[in-house]
């Protein structure tokens, strides 16, 4: 008995081993095809909720992959669906798929040329922050899970979703519009993973934090009334710019002086101003456009409080009048502790233990948060930048000069597969 169990034992783990070879062959093997892709989608950029070819080149995909494929989902949002030889939980990992409009000033060959008119200003169109990155790394995990349905002990939806940087103006869109027509349904989903590929992060490193790790948003708009009048005479009017400035000044002693910076950071940032036509007229009126960042939500509530206080109040010391209007925003992105701790053994194998890193919340947003409002969900950041390039020389996202080594992405799709095959089989 004694030696039937020792042959069955060396037979389990020769074929193990045996297996985990295969499956990281197919892992490395898949690397030219993750930046083929990716260059496909740098070069063919789409803005929010237009993201029509990009979604028609991933349903073409899952699809040939045998996958059970819906399209049109928050106008153009893709779902596959892959199915395990066994019975088990159902995981769905994310990948964003629109661009911005950025017009792009690398020197790769292939550099988006692709041109647009976005609210009245003419501009290029640019994956200036690595959703075309995201793209290719999920539907190269899709390529190589789908070959190893054997190995898996439940089901996964891959989920493409579309105008992750926000709908156009008077459209709904996103993680919160793909909730609401039932992507986390049918099969109901019990977890959900997604990243993020980092231009200041060093390449084959990942990034995570348990709790808060981005912020929530919301973007709010300032409508300033004053009376026009001759700039050579002021007092004959009512200055809404005066006003305006009075108003930026004020909010920022919100954050200064009155949010408590020891328990979380907040951010309000004032993005453009739009006033007057020429320099001998006081103008009407003005617009503020601005956003605000907070990782807790008691300080977000007092932070909405005091706005709507405070920028009235302003505005009629100054004789004008101003009306606020604060958008829903997205939430915290928020990794559930538990399953964080869970996945972190699959970090430590996929990039290993030195390469894993906490890091502390970071002020930028993701609308992954509305998923997670709904499942437990851990959302991580994979390096991309050249390890020899210093993080000051690194371009930023949203910039023209944004930049990702491609040699980061292989680690997002064997973080991936670790990840799911870790959380479906244990």
């Amino acid at each position: 008995m004694k030696q039937t169990l020792l042959i069955l034992f060396f037979f389990t783990a020769s074929f193990g081993c045996f297996g985990q070879y295969q499956l990281d062959k197919q892992i490395n093997d898949i690397e030219k095809k993750v930046i083929e892709w990716r260059r496909d989608f740098h070069k063919n950029p789409e803005l929010s909720n237009r993201e029509f070819k990009t979604a028609e080149k991933i349903a073409n995909h899952l699809t040939a992959l045998g996958l059970e494929v819906k399209t049109g989902i928050a106008h153009t949002g893709v779902v596959g669906v892959l199915k395990g030889d066994n019975q088990g939980k159902v995981l769905a990992l994310r990948a964003d798929i629109d661009a911005l409009p950025v017009t792009e000033r690398t020197d790769v060959p292939f550099k988006s040329k692709v041109k647009t008119n976005f609210e009245g200003i003419d501009t290029g169109v640019m994956h200036a922050c690595g959703h075309d990155t995201h793209i290719a790394i999920l539907m190269g995990v899709a390529e190589i899970l789908s070959k190893n349905k054997d190995k898996i002990n439940g089901t996964i939806k891959f989920i493409f979703q579309p105008a992750e940087e926000g709908a156009p103006e008077g459209e709904e869109g996103g993680a919160k519009l793909m909730v609401k027509e039932g992507v986390l349904k049918n099969p109901n989903v019990d977890a959900i993973f997604g990243l993020h590929i980092g231009a200041g992060l060093d390449v084959g490193t990942i990034s995570y934090k348990p709790g808060g790790i981005m912020a929530a948003v919301n973007s709010f708009k300032i409508n300033v009334k004053g009376k026009q009048s001759h700039g050579s005479r002021p007092w004959t009017g009512v200055d809404p710019i005066l006003a305006s400035a009075k108003i930026i000044d004020g909010l920022q002693t919100i954050i200064s002086r009155e949010a408590n910076l020891t328990n979380e950071v907040a951010v309000i940032t004032i993005g453009k101003i739009t006033s007057g036509v020429r320099s001998n007229i006081i103008p009407e009126s003005a617009e503020l456009i601005g956003t605000l960042r907070t990782l807790d939500y008691d300080m977000q509530a007092q932070i909405h409080k005091r706005m709507h206080e405070m920028i009235p109040t302003i505005a009629k010391a100054y004789r004008a009048e101003a009306t606020l209007h604060l958008d829903e925003g997205y939430p915290i992105t928020y990794n559930d502790p538990d399953l964080t701790a869970q996945m972190l053994p699959s970090f430590n194998k996929a990039a290993g233990v030195n390469n894993v890193n906490v890091i502390k919340a970071i002020t930028g947003a993701e609308d992954f948060s509305f998923f997670q409002k709904e499942v437990p969900g851990v959302y991580f950041f994979i390096g991309g930048k050249p390890i020899n390039t210093p993080v000051a020389e690194s371009a930023p996202h949203h910039t023209p000069d944004f930049y990702i080594d491609e040699s980061g992405m292989l680690l997002g799709v064997k973080t991936f597969i670790q990840m799911s095959l870790d959380y479906l089989n244990n």
